[in-house]
């Protein structure tokens, strides 16, 4: 019979999405095929301690937290390992691949894909360039902007900047219209976004981004409908795109309240959309992950107006997992079930490169 290969789970992390995270982790490690993979469950506290989760259930309750034993990955490629114990006593448990369910900086931002990358370990998902590219909403407008593809203009704004903000608001007004949109440009799951309709909302709004990243937008407001649609590929899988969703926001914007707490938020796949809008919406999300080197999986966020035009609005290259996100509903959809899902997610992760590292017995 052939091992069943460890797959570690690495979940929570030190951003503002740590408990998102949480919940994603659940229905990953909940859906991962035992028959085939030992999940082995590794927590990273909002202080950046990593521990061995006992249990599921501990993700469930939180109670994860309070386990003595720590996890670590080390970065010695000649391992390939997690160290596993308290109070020094170790064992080095054999890492065949990690599915690093996390979100936002420190997880989904390349950092984590850095550590992998030098232990030599596979990993489910984009790697370094990709994730970092996608994690800067900045940098993936400059790659957009390459490609042609209608986006949100905006405006470049540095934290530091901000000791004149007065100059920045004057600027600001000078290019757009009110409303516009203000955001972090690393931040995940519209952490720190807000909409300013005026002078003094824009002065807070600039204030507020800067508590979450040194660089902001500041964006055109585009109103349209929220919809996305799932990427799976890369490598030697050709990219696919799934069918497109859509979000219908309890609030006035899909912000974080929105998309995990509210339970009049709600998402619907295979909305009726203008003729073309689709297609072009499929078209746009596997031509941007390919631009950012994508690999595995990502969600690629638009907007559709009245007139059928379809405008980009973001990537995540780790998107979520929770019961309502969008990534796995897309794909069931078209008759791809959440542990069919994580199965080719693991397998097409495993298959990036060749290990050579030494095998247990």
């Amino acid at each position: 019979m052939e091992r069943k290969k460890t797959i570690a789970v690495l979940f929570g992390g030190q951003s503002s999405e740590h408990i998102v995270s949480c919940m994603s982790a659940v229905n990953v490690a909940g859906q991962i095929d035992t028959e085939k993979f030992l999940p082995l469950l590794i927590g990273i506290t909002e202080d950046g301690r990593w521990l061995k989760a006992p249990s599921l259930e501990s993700i469930k309750d939180g109670s994860w937290r309070d386990s003595r034993t720590e996890a670590m990955i080390l970065p010695d490629a000649g391992k390939h390992c997690a160290l596993v114990g308290e109070k020094g006593n170790w064992e080095e448990i054999y890492i065949d691949g990690v599915f690093p369910v996390l979100h936002g900086l420190y997880g989904e931002d390349g950092t984590v894909q850095g550590l992998l990358e030098l232990a030599g370990i596979p990993y489910v998902g984009c790697g370094v360039l990709a994730s970092a590219l996608s994690m800067d909403k900045l940098y993936t407008k400059i790659i957009v902007e390459n490609l042609k593809i209608r986006q949100a203009a905006y405006e470049p704004v540095m934290a530091e900047e901000l000791s004149e903000i007065e100059g920045v608001i004057e600027r600001v007004e000078a290019r757009f219209s009110y409303p516009v949109f203000v955001k972090p440009s690393n931040a995940g799951s519209s952490r720190g976004v807000s909409k300013a309709e005026n002078r003094g909302e824009l002065k807070e709004g600039l204030i507020e981004a800067a508590r979450h990243d040194r660089k902001i937008l500041v964006e055109e407001a585009v109103f349209g409908r929220e919809v996305e649609c799932a990427v799976f590929g890369g490598g030697k899988e050709p990219v696919a795109a799934s069918g497109v969703g859509e979000i219908l926001p309890a609030a006035e914007f899909y912000d974080f309240e929105a998309k995990y707490y509210s339970e009049d938020s709600r998402t619907v796949t295979d909305p009726d959309l203008p003729e073309g809008a689709a297609e072009t919406i499929r078209k746009n999300a596997a031509a941007i992950f390919q631009a950012v080197d994508g690999y595995g999986l990502a969600r690629v966020d638009f907007f559709v107006k009245e007139d059928g035009e379809v405008v980009f609005n973001e990537i995540n290259t780790m998107p979520g997992f929770t019961a309502i996100s969008m990534y796995p509903m897309l794909w069931e959809a078209r008759g791809i079930d959440k542990k069919s899902l994580i199965t080719r997610l693991i397998e097409h992760g495993l298959s990036r490169k060749t290990v050579q590292a030494r095998r247990p017995l």
